[in-house]
């Protein structure tokens, strides 16, 4: 079996919650796509990241189902991991910085695959929905203070592969962060945060807590 490394990415502040990620160091080694899709079905985890060079941060990410160009919470993890101060994808060079208990990458919304952000007048509305039928990638969000840029949402990959919802997505933060055009206090799932910066030049900065599972 390929060892890999799993940890919980966007953590809560007293170290829950958090969306699981599969990371394999040695990812040189599963060269061929065909075996790493394989590899990443059978984890099951929304995303696995493989890691082609650790030294200059080069990654590849997969779901159970589909190779991503980029993605956020393997972007945050995996930066906290390998600590280098950016990751190379195949959507572009994403810069990573370690502030204390914050892991923060900056990347691009034109890198993020395309999903609907779907706004719900309140939280309580957010967190009543029921899982929608595969087809669409959709963002439900909702102001919990919109002067204190709190957000609540929730995340529907719509693909069929066995992630019915995701706990934290990074990616989908940083898309309503470009949108909003403000910083952003995300709870997402059952209770993972996700803090988030739009940057100059179109860049877009995420954070979170990373803990290491196993």
């Amino acid at each position: 079996m390929t060892d890999y490394d799993v940890l919980r990415v966007f953590c809560a502040p007293g170290g829950g919650y958090g969306n699981e990620l599969g990371v394999v160091r040695e990812g040189a080694r599963i060269p061929e796509a065909a075996d790493r899709a394989a590899l990443a079905a059978k984890l099951g985890f929304s995303e696995t990241v493989f890691v082609d060079d650790p030294e200059r941060g080069v990654i590849d990410i997969w779901t159970p189902s589909v190779r991503l160009p980029f993605a956020g919470h393997p972007c945050v993890g995996a930066g906290w991991l390998l600590d280098v101060p950016e990751l190379v994808t195949p959507a572009g060079a994403v810069g990573v910085r370690l502030d204390g208990e914050f892991s923060w990458i900056e990347a691009r919304a034109e890198w993020v695959p395309p999903r609907s952000l779907r706004q719900y007048a309140t939280a309580r509305e957010v967190e009543d929905l029921a899982v929608p039928p595969p087809g669409e990638w959709i963002y439900a969000w909702a102001w919990e203070d919109e002067a204190a840029g709190r957000v609540r949402a929730r995340a529907f990959p719509g693909r069929a592969d066995g992630v019915a919802e995701d706990e934290a997505t990074g990616a989908a933060a940083l898309l309503l962060t470009e949108s909003l055009g403000r910083a952003l206090n995300i709870t997402q799932g059952t209770g993972s945060q996700i803090l988030t910066a739009p940057q100059p030049y179109g860049w877009v900065e995420i954070g979170g807590r990373v803990r290491l599972e196993r």
